[in-house]
């Protein structure tokens, strides 16, 4: 039976918040058990930090205690107190920023970026960095020189990447929320390893600043959590143009954790269950959309089966991924063979610009389909989790190979800039979880969010935990 701190440890970040304004547990009580499980219990099994913020977070821990006694309980803000993690391809200032190159571990950020910035004005505690894979590049999360992270379901698979190090902490009770980011998938395949709710926002809903883009509108912010409505009030604190960003979106008219309350009109509901050319995802990847399928008309909703071609977006895609190896200007040999292999693919400035008018094109073909569906139901990755060190002996035309056949429902979204909710759907023969997307029109996170959280309800995903962590 699982233990009081235990089940504070797996409690909702929204939870925790609402605990503390009640003063039933303060800032120093939460992020001690946070720092006990990672340094003395649980993380050495995982790897999932690459640097623990102890005597920072103890810090701030403390003060915000103090404060809670001092201040009326409905000036705190949102978050007040509450753990979280950050990918470690964030900038947060006085903490190393590694982008997973054991090379780099004494490289000191001296800025937080926007997100990061936003994140402390809603008054989180910051535990640490979180593992990554190497520049964010891979589908997995196990760089050279760094212990590979784990799957707190089953220590021999993977938790998936870039953001692995992120759900591993998460679904291991390390954290409240974890901080990632997705480009290609990084957001939402580590949550469908990991039984975890993750979303990709809507290009231009969080701001990228102080950086600009290098990934031709690809890449986002966004969180890995527990709950729809952890998910949902993050974006409120997070979202929000900051000056200069190339792109923006209007704030909402109504906060997004409104919309986990909201009762939806039917809509129509598409879904795929095969890609072209990469073909049909496993069966149980297809068992889990139909069941997601069945559980929404059970609801009332219409559903309709899609299609989508990928052979034109493929290629582009490639090769963005590879500039965005030359853009990193890290010297090709503090590089894994994988991102070398990665960086020689890598074109002319014209070849670049011709992709991402390609990628352009396909976007505007995929999101045509939206004018006849409100949401998309996908498989997250083609087939479950694969082992740790699965692929470690394949050649990188073989692993790459491997990497399109496994993730490729995920990038055409980067690509559409829409937005994407991954939500737990089960689990393989492995005990290691499985996760469906639901896509989104542009800008219309409310519609998935709302109806992620109508398929919460009925399914209560947030009551699992694995069981050598609770």
């Amino acid at each position: 039976m699982p233990s009081k701190n235990s089940t504070i440890a797996f409690t909702s970040a929204l939870e925790q918040a609402r605990l503390i304004r009640e003063r039933q547990i303060t800032p120093l009580e939460l992020t001690e058990l946070y720092l006990s499980r990672i340094d003395h219990q649980y993380d050495p099994q995982l790897g999932s930090f690459y640097y623990v913020a102890q005597e920072s977070a103890i810090a701030d821990a403390k003060q915000k205690t103090a404060r809670l006694t001092q201040t009326d309980p409905s000036h705190l803000p949102p978050f007040f107190g509450v753990p979280i993690s950050i990918k470690d391809l964030k900038s947060v200032a006085d903490m190393p920023i590694t982008y997973g190159i054991s090379a780099l571990k004494e490289k000191i950020s001296q800025s937080d970026e926007g997100v990061v910035a936003k994140i402390r004005q809603a008054g989180f505690i910051i535990l640490g960095k979180t593992a990554t894979s190497q520049l964010g590049s891979f589908p997995y999360t196990e760089p050279e020189h760094f212990a590979p992270t784990r799957n707190p379901w089953n220590l021999d698979y993977t938790p998936g990447g870039s953001s692995g190090g992120a759900a591993a902490a998460l679904a291991g009770g390390l954290c409240s929320m974890a901080l990632g980011g997705d480009a290609g998938g990084s957001i939402r395949g580590p949550a469908a390893c990991c039984g975890l709710v993750g979303i990709k926002p809507s290009r231009g809903r969080i701001s990228l600043a102080p950086v600009g883009d290098r990934l031709s509108g690809l890449g986002t912010h966004g969180i890995l959590t527990r709950t729809v409505a952890d998910a949902a009030a993050f974006l409120d604190i997070a979202s929000g143009y900051i000056a200069g960003d190339p792109y923006w979106l209007p704030q909402p008219e109504t906060p997004f954790l409104a919309a986990t309350q909201q009762s939806l009109p039917p809509l129509k509901i598409g879904y795929i269950t095969s890609l072209l050319p990469v073909g049909e995802p496993a069966p149980l990847c297809q068992q889990s959309v139909f069941n997601v399928v069945q559980q929404l008309e059970s609801m009332g909703h219409q559903t309709i089966p899609q299609a989508i071609d990928l052979s034109s977006l493929i290629e582009p895609f490639k090769t963005v991924w590879s500039t965005a190896v030359a853009a990193s200007e890290v010297p090709p040999e503090l590089l894994t063979p994988m991102n070398r292999w990665v960086l020689a693919q890598s074109g002319t400035a014209g070849e670049y610009l011709q992709a991402v008018t390609q990628m352009q094109l396909f976007a505007r073909q995929l999101i045509e389909m939206f004018t006849s569906i409100d949401v998309l139901v996908a498989p997250t990755y083609m087939h479950p989790a694969i082992k740790v060190g699965e692929w470690a002996n394949l050649s990188p035309e073989e692993t790459f190979e491997r990497i399109v056949n496994w993730i490729f429902p995920c990038p055409p979204f980067n690509v559409t800039g829409q937005p994407v909710v991954n939500i737990p759907a089960g689990f393989d023969d492995n005990n290691v979880p499985l996760g469906v997307q639901l896509v989104g029109k542009p800008g219309c996170e409310a519609t998935i969010i709302a109806l992620a959280a109508q398929l919460e309800q009925a399914q209560s995903w947030y009551k699992l935990r694995p069981d050598k962590f609770a």
